[in-house]
């Protein structure tokens, strides 16, 4: 909160998560927030924040990288880089001077595919077709958290990004039967999904009875929702994290299989 409220404070970037913001979501002055909204950046635990912000403040905020697993890292990828500058607005040349050596510029056009400059083979078209919609999202077991919630983010029409980190398939499966169970993921125009990180089962190529990977529990739980679904995008746990602002609209192409921004996030 001193930190929202001090004028000379234009950004928050987060150290790290782990566990336990969401107990700070009861204690914060969601008005004061509102009225000195600021740019605030971190994934994983911080996504606990990202919904509450935006349901209580209306403030777009910015899944993206932290200090502890990715700027104090000497082998930070240009591309989490220039992903980072390039949302929050600043011109990403081919080899940028943090915090930016250009500066701001609106000259620059800003958002575009999320995935620009990534050069790894991971992104799969899971269902064609095209969405468009307000991004909501984060990591997967901290949404399902909030549901029921003060601190539930809205699903209906909206594109739903998610991934997680070293959960195996049969609890990526439970997560997502609950959100179908509430009712929420029938609501969406469409899903992007990261790069989830050791969700496989480690006993599944030892064991000669039948066990799903991550991949199918995609396939089974969301494509019956026969909305476009696109996986593998580079965001969440993994060096590749792309920053996505969180209550901004997007465009989700399932023939092309990117996720593109469509309006500056900071103004």
């Amino acid at each position: 909160m001193r930190m929202f409220t001090d004028r000379h404070v234009d950004a928050i970037l987060c150290v790290r998560g782990g566990y336990g913001t969401s107990r700070l979501l009861p204690l914060l002055d969601y008005r004061a927030i509102r009225e000195n909204a600021k740019v605030l950046v971190g994934y994983s635990d911080i996504t606990s924040l990202h919904c509450a912000l935006l349901v209580k403040a209306d403030m777009v905020s910015f899944h993206g990288p932290m200090l502890n697993s990715d700027f104090a890292s000497d082998e930070m990828p240009r591309f989490t880089l220039h992903s980072f500058l390039r949302t929050l607005g600043f011109r990403a040349g081919p080899d940028p001077e943090w915090p930016g050596a250009t500066g701001r510029s609106r000259t620059e056009p800003l958002g575009g595919n999320t995935a620009n400059g990534y050069r790894g083979n991971t992104v799969r078209i899971l269902r064609r077709g095209v969405a468009q919609g307000q991004l909501i999202g984060g990591n997967l077991t901290l949404l399902c958290a909030t549901v029921g919630t003060p601190w539930q983010p809205p699903f209906r029409g909206r594109i739903l990004f998610f991934e997680d980190l070293n959960e195996e398939p049969y609890r990526l499966d439970r997560m997502l039967t609950q959100l179908l169970s509430c009712r929420l993921l029938q609501q969406l125009a469409g899903v992007a999904i990261g790069i989830n990180r050791g969700c496989e089962d480690p006993k599944a190529a030892k064991l000669k009875e039948y066990r799903q990977s991550a991949e199918d529990v995609f396939r089974e739980r969301l494509l019956p929702l026969n909305i476009p679904i696109v996986a593998g995008l580079p965001f969440g746990h993994v060096r590749y994290n792309a920053t996505l602002p969180i209550g901004s609209r997007a465009v989700l192409d399932g023939n092309r299989g990117q996720l593109m921004l469509t309006e500056p996030p900071v103004r």
